[in-house]
Parts: C-alpha cells; sequence; structure tokens
C-alpha cells in the first residue's frame, strides 16, 4: 500500500486516468434499470483513491471542465440562438423555481439541525454544487457586525460545510436526472432525445455512423436503349423535370462517346443514368430495360458542401432557382439537403434559401466544382481542427469568466465555465454562418466533451475526498445527511413542478433543464451521454446561465435568513 500511495504521490495523473478507468468500468454495471454510468463510476472511484492522500491540481480541474463546456456551447450555438425568445419561459421558470427551493430546503433544515450561518451556506454550496455561495457567504458574513473571531469561525464552517456535501452534491444530482426523472416520466432520455432530433430536422432522416437507406433518394441505373431510339438527351431529361434525372454516360459499340443535348441515343445503346429515384421509374419506361453492368461505365459521385455566398440566389424560392438556372449550369448536378445554422430547411418548392445556407451538392467531380463556383466555397470535409479559432474561442471564454459585477455589494460572475459555455455558444453561431473556417471535426468535439467531464470529475474526488471522508467521521453524519435532503428535495420539487405545472413532456428536454437549474455540470455530461445527441444541451445552456447568477445569490440570503 505505501508503494503505491508513493507512486500515485509522485506522479497524481495516474490517480486521474486510474479514476477514469474504473470509473467507467463500475458505470457500465447494471442493476436491474439503474445504471451508475461513467461520469458518477469516476467520481465515485476517485473519492476512494483519494483517501491515499493523492490529490490534484485545481487547475487541472479548471482546465478540464473549460474544454468540455466549450465544446457543449460550440456544438450547440446555432440551436442554442435560434431557441431564444418566448420559448424560453419555461427555462427561465424553472431556474427560479430550483433557486427558490433551494432556499427554502436550506433554511428549514438550518433551523430544525441547529446549523449556523456558516455551516448553512456551505451546505448550501455543497449541495448545489455552486462555488460561488462560498464567496458570496463570507463577504455577507463580514457585514454583520461580529467579532472578527466569530467572522472566522463562521466563514471556516463554510468550508466544512462545502467539504462534506460537495460530492453527494455532484452525484446525486446525476441519479435524480438520469435515473429518477426517466422512472417518474416514463420514458427514457434516449428515446425522446431522438423523437426531439426528428423534430428539429423536420421529419428529415438523420443517419448515425455507418448507417445508410435501403432506399437512397439519388440512384444510378444502366439500360439498354430500346424504345428510347431516336430520343435525345435533352428530351429524355426534360422529360423529367419533377424528379429530375441526368445521362452520365453512352456507351456505342463498345465505345465511350461524347454527350451533348441534342446526342440522339440509338438503339443497343448502353446508358448511365443517375437522378432521383422517382423519376428513374419514370426514365426507364422511356428507354428500356435495365442491365446489370457495363465495362467502363463506372463514374464516381461526389457529395460536396457548399457555403451560399452569391447575392444572386439569396433570398429566392427553390422553384425559381430552378427554373432560372440554365440547364448547362445545373446539369448532372442534386441538391439533397440544404441546411441553416445546423438545422436542415425544407425541401419544398416555396422554400426560400438565404445567403450562408450549406447547401449539399450531389454529382461528378467536374459538375460539382463548375457548380460551387456560381453558388460560394466548398466546404472541404477535414479531419484538423482550427486551432486558431478554437484558441482564441476559449481565451475569449476564460476572459468573460474574470468579469466580476457587482449588485448591491454582492460580485456576480459567470466563472471560467460559463465564460467558456458563453463564448462556445457564440463561436459556435459564427462557425454555422461562415463554414469555411473554425472547423472541429465531430470526433474531436466528443472527445473534448468525455475527457473534459469525466476528467473534471474525477479531479473533484481526489481534490474533495479526503477532506469530506474526514470532516464526516470527525462530526458525524447530520452534515452529511442534510447535505443530501439539501440536493435532492429542490429538484424533486423542481421535476414536479416541471411536469405538472410546465408540462414538460420530452425527457431529454427536461433532464437537460433540469441539471442546468442546478449547475449540476456532471449531470448534465450523463445525460448527455444517455441522449447521443445534442437535444438536452440548448435548455441546459439557458437554465444553466441562470443558474450561476440565482444560486450564487443564495449566499447572502441564507446568512440573512438561517
Amino acid at each position: 500500500m505505501e508503494w503505491i500511495h508513493d507512486h500515485l504521490k509522485q506522479a497524481p495523473e495516474i490517480a486521474l486516468f486510474l479514476s477514469l478507468a474504473f470509473g467507467y468500468w463500475i458505470g457500465q454495471i447494471q442493476f436491474g434499470k439503474f445504471q451508475l454510468g461513467g461520469v458518477a463510476g469516476s467520481l465515485l472511484v476517485a473519492v476512494i483513491v483519494s483517501q491515499l492522500g493523492v490529490s490534484v491540481d485545481a487547475g487541472v480541474k479548471s482546465i478540464l471542465f473549460a474544454l468540455f463546456i466549450y465544446a457543449v456551447g460550440f456544438e450547440s450555438g446555432p440551436g442554442f440562438f435560434r431557441s431564444l425568445g418566448r420559448q424560453s419561459v419555461k427555462e427561465i421558470i424553472l431556474a427560479v423555481v430550483l433557486a427558490v427551493s433551494g432556499l427554502a430546503t436550506v433554511v428549514i433544515l438550518a433551523r430544525l439541525f441547529d446549523l449556523d450561518k456558516g455551516l448553512a451556506a456551505g451546505v448550501a454550496a455543497g449541495g448545489l454544487t455552486q462555488s460561488a455561495i462560498i464567496g458570496t457567504a463570507g463577504d455577507a458574513l463580514t457585514k454583520m457586525g461580529l467579532s472578527p473571531d466569530e467572522v472566522h469561525r463562521l466563514q471556516a464552517n463554510v468550508a466544512i460545510g462545502y467539504a462534506v456535501t460537495y460530492v453527494f452534491g455532484s452525484f446525486g444530482a446525476i441519479i435524480v436526472c438520469v435515473n429518477i426523472l426517466p422512472w417518474f416520466m416514463g420514458r427514457g432520455i434516449r428515446d425522446d432525445a431522438v423523437a426531439a432530433e426528428a423534430a428539429m430536422n423536420k421529419g428529415q432522416t438523420v443517419l448515425g455512423v455507418g448507417q445508410t437507406l435501403a432506399l437512397p433518394g439519388l440512384v444510378g441505373r444502366l439500360f439498354r436503349v430500346d424504345q428510347g431510339a431516336g430520343k435525345t438527351v435533352a428530351q429524355i431529361e426534360d422529360a423529367n423535370r419533377e424528379d429530375p434525372v441526368t445521362v452520365e454516360r453512352v456507351k456505342r459499340k463498345g465505345r465511350i462517346i461524347d454527350i451533348s443535348a441534342d446526342l440522339a441515343l440509338e438503339h443497343d445503346d448502353t446508358a448511365l443514368v443517375v437522378g432521383r429515384r422517382a423519376g428513374m421509374v419514370a426514365a426507364a419506361a422511356q428507354l428500356g430495360p435495365e442491365v446489370q453492368s457495363a465495362t467502363g461505365m463506372d463514374l464516381i459521385m461526389q457529395t460536396r458542401d457548399v457555403a451560399l455566398t452569391n447575392p444572386a440566389y439569396a433570398g429566392r424560392t427553390i422553384a425559381d432557382i430552378r427554373e432560372a438556372t440554365a440547364q448547362n449550369i445545373r446539369h448532372g448536378i442534386y441538391v439533397p439537403q440544404i441546411h441553416r445554422a445546423g438545422t436542415p430547411v425544407a425541401m419544398t418548392p416555396d422554400a426560400i434559401v438565404e445567403r450562408g445556407d450549406v447547401v449539399t451538392l450531389y454529382g461528378s467531380e467536374q459538375d460539382i466544382k463548375r457548380v460551387s463556383k456560381v453558388i460560394g466555397d466548398v466546404i472541404l470535409p477535414s479531419d484538423k481542427t482550427d486551432f486558431v479559432f478554437h484558441g482564441l474561442g476559449l481565451v475569449v471564454g476564460l476572459l468573460i469568466g474574470l468579469v466580476v459585477v457587482r449588485i448591491s455589494g454582492i460580485p456576480l460572475t459567470l466563472g471560467a465555465g460559463g465564460g467558456a459555455l458563453l463564448s462556445g455558444l457564440i463561436f459556435g453561431w459564427i462557425r454555422s454562418g461562415h463554414q469555411t473556417m473554425g472547423n472541429m471535426p465531430t470526433g474531436a468535439v466528443q472527445l473534448l466533451k468525455d475527457i473534459g467531464l469525466a476528467g473534471f470529475v474525477a479531479a473533484v474526488g481526489l481534490s474533495s475526498g479526503l477532506q469530506a471522508v474526514q470532516t464526516i467521521r470527525e462530526s458525524g453524519l447530520t452534515i452529511f445527511l442534510v447535505g443530501v435532503i439539501v440536493t435532492i428535495v429542490p429538484l424533486l420539487i423542481t421535476m414536479v413542478f416541471g411536469r405538472y405545472v410546465l408540462r414538460y413532456d420530452n425527457v431529454a428536454v427536461f433532464a437537460g433543464a433540469l441539471s442546468g437549474s442546478r449547475s449540476a455540470n456532471p449531470a448534465f455530461g450523463e445525460v448527455l451521454n444517455k441522449a447521443e445527441n445534442a437535444v438536452p444541451t440548448v435548455p441546459f445552456a439557458i437554465t444553466y446561465a441562470l443558474a450561476n447568477v440565482f444560486l450564487t445569490l443564495l449566499g447572502p440570503l441564507i446568512v440573512a435568513f438561517a
């Protein structure tokens, strides 16, 4: 045991990754329908490892959390700013309800268990995982006209209450948001996240990694010309304007021939036709029987995203653009989808295209090159992250976190986490309108979220676990149990209020909003893991920003009423 202790003291980073490895392993174990999850598992293991006297520098914790919350904001920036407005009222009310119920719970318990003002504030800071309460409560204590010794004693009790209750404050929020809430609602987070994503995508199918449609909308077919003999390429293509097809290659008497609009097809020609499925069915009736293969008729097709920058196309409908664009420009090009700020645009004839929209083009390489020059800038897929853009984003976020605003002497600040979240939202929104900069591959975003959150939680357990356990041994379980109640009761009250008064009916959205209203970052991370998409992020971002203000204000209020 001494050997392990010495090595972990010498290299505390080993303790961090040990907590992650065993934490995620424990988190995979299921107890009936209950599963701890990797984040809560990492916290539990980190508390155990901390008993060896191993801790991680607080700067590591700050860096990991900044990476996590910035990545979350960047991924959700477009959807967040689009969601602001009257539809955000529910999230505002939810954050207020949790703050008020948290204040009432702490004050009532402080009087029932005869906790002094310092312990009461510390329990609130730890049980509600809002460290800023330590500062606001400590400042309020200095203004009560007490002796310096008494102020010092009460401020020390703030730290004690915080240390004892903080670990379960994180753990309990995970249990409520990830396990109790879905049971209470009678549905799973993942199922509702999928449903919400489908609604946001306006019914369009979103494919995951390795998934393809059994009946794709765009297809290629080979036909042996029979009844189509004598028809020109233009006649074949013009006959299917609603569901267009394109004659891409023609093979005549064993030789590939050049194609032009006025080329007349001959009997027994082999024609490669590409286009929409409905149009392909009609083309088969015009051309002749389908053939399985033909030497030299293979053609590589590409899919490319292009950011619309040409003002000539902005503000016009899809039908108008299609009719007004010359045949020689649009030949061989198909537009399977258009995205605006990360959300699909319904592909109806009267849908209006705006500057900055991302237009997905499908066609041969030469056709895409020709059309993309007219539309705007090609967004080339890349595995590289634009560190200039995102490094600046993190700097801006951390600088925002340093800003302190005082209202009636109470210091209010977003902190590093809130600043990084706000910056991530802004930079994600900027990226949505300027797709040629700020690239961050999906895998990179996911890695930042995973290692950032789990590492942050493990660092919390390593830094607070030993002191928490020692304090419980010295002072008994009373403070710890009070902290459990402070953690659980406001969440349950807010959960019931949100379900029956605010009428939340989507578990994924509700879980994001509930975890944000408690500024419960570990719980939110586990909610994201369960959802497997970004649906919970927007409600979390709104309530989290409000919680940082509302819960911080609880410090002086608890000192006044406890």
